[in-house]
């Protein structure tokens, strides 16, 4: 409707990034492959750029004569498939295990639009020097690199990024088109900040980060020059001995008549967040999509008048809303009266619902079963696990019986110390 010629999905947009396991999984890689070509069937008058996973499952497939399974891009167009990408560079590290499920593809692949060419690329191709996106301008005349990506979060990767894909650009005299997946995925937050670069390496266009957002761009590809003459990027040198050549995919396409209403003019890229707004939005993002991915109807958490609850519980309230949150203050004879305060003051400004359990009476029980072993032992740390398993326990009971998802309060120089409790507040 918005009259765009080409629309990019991030990486595998079919089944979500990263599947992992469920790729071993015939039926699952099956049900991708048919929800691809029920995608495409619908797909007329533009065309689509989609991730999704490419050929069949098993160890060995590829030496039966079968095709092995590849991390690809689909080039939807026309109702069908007109072209496949396979990415090239598949990362082993960190959060990453692509090696245990994929092949990688041997071959830049450039999409012909009308008068216009486009390498495709995905993910990893880019941040490794030399490859596909080079294959793609040098052999296949690319004037457009458009990159599909699933790249996680972590502090300041927004940035990193566009210096990153800048150098690109200018190594390569072309456009870059890099559309990022946006979400939480079980540990993992996807930030969105998805960009368009031109060939000097400055950003025209920049989507918000960790939001949805449809970004349309409009590019003069006759900007792009190419790289320098004589010029090579050979800081990555390709294991094989074999140069691969761009394989040039002409794509049934007819660019369309401009629709009724003019599209907007060009608006300045969105502004990046602060640092500390940029950590906060990650995790209330992937606190919410872990919560609503897995079904959970509301979270639980301990709040004991501390700044790591208090921190906790107001991540909590943005992410799902402060009615799907209920706060458990826990007191024992220990607790400050200000501290309780403090829990009940939160809980009424964030909106959130506030049950008061104390734990004195239990935290004596166990003391009366244990006064007879711990006769000779003066009251140390072991008392105070006491405790944190006993809140521990309470919390855990609600979440049982309510279904809601307990969200921890410890902090990360607690947790690398060791200054937390087995049972308790771990």
């Amino acid at each position: 409707n918005r009259g765009a010629d080409l629309v990019v999905f991030p990486e595998l947009s079919i089944t979500g990034y990263p599947p992992e396991d469920l790729l071993l999984k015939p039926g699952f890689v099956r049900d991708a492959a048919a929800a691809l070509q029920d995608l495409a069937a619908g797909v007329s008058g533009i065309v689509a750029l989609v991730g999704a996973p490419d050929g069949v499952v098993g160890d060995g497939a590829a030496s039966r004569g079968q095709p092995a399974l590849r991390n690809g891009a689909a080039v939807l167009a026309d109702g069908g498939i007109a072209a496949f990408y396979h990415k090239h560079h598949l990362p082993n590290y960190a959060v990453f295990d692509e090696r245990r499920y994929f092949t990688p593809g041997q071959q830049a692949v450039v999409i012909e639009l009308g008068d216009r060419r486009l390498g495709v690329t995905i993910c990893e191709d880019i941040w490794v020097a030399g490859g596909p996106a080079e294959w793609a301008v040098r052999e296949g005349r690319a004037e457009i690199v458009v990159n599909l990506s699933a790249s996680p979060y972590h502090r300041a990767k927004g940035r990193e990024r566009e210096q990153l894909f800048a150098s690109r650009c200018i190594d390569h005299g072309c456009f870059l088109a890099f559309c990022n997946a946006v979400g939480g995925q079980d540990e993992l937050v996807f930030d969105g900040h998805s960009l368009v670069l031109a060939p000097d390496g400055t950003v025209i266009a920049r989507g918000k980060q960790f939001e949805e957002e449809l970004l349309i761009v409009d590019v003069e590809p006759s900007r792009a020059h190419g790289p320098p003459a004589g010029a090579r990027d050979d800081r990555t040198p390709e294991p094989a001995p074999t140069r691969r050549a761009a394989r040039v995919a002409v794509v049934p396409f007819s660019r369309r008549a401009s629709p009724d209403r003019p599209p907007p003019g060009p608006r300045p890229p969105a502004r990046l967040l602060s640092p500390e707004a940029e950590v906060y939005r990650a995790l209330t993002l992937g606190t919410a999509d872990y919560i609503r991915k897995n079904g959970f109807p509301g979270a639980v958490l301990g709040l004991s008048g501390g700044i790591d609850s208090a921190l906790a519980l107001t991540i909590a309230a943005d992410a799902i809303g402060p009615e799907g949150v209920t706060a458990v203050s826990l007191p024992s004879r220990y607790t400050a009266a200000m501290n309780r305060q403090d829990a009940a003051i939160l809980a009424d400004c964030l909106g959130v619902r506030l049950i008061e359990l104390p734990i004195e009476a239990l935290a004596a029980e166990y003391d009366a079963v244990l006064a007879e072993p711990f006769a000779a032992s003066a009251p140390d740390v072991t008392e105070e696990n006491l405790q944190a398993r006993i809140r521990g326990n309470i919390v855990m009971a609600l979440s049982n019986k309510f279904g809601w998802l307990v969200l921890t309060t410890g902090n990360k120089s607690e947790m690398s110390v060791g200054y937390a409790t087995l049972y308790g507040d771990m």
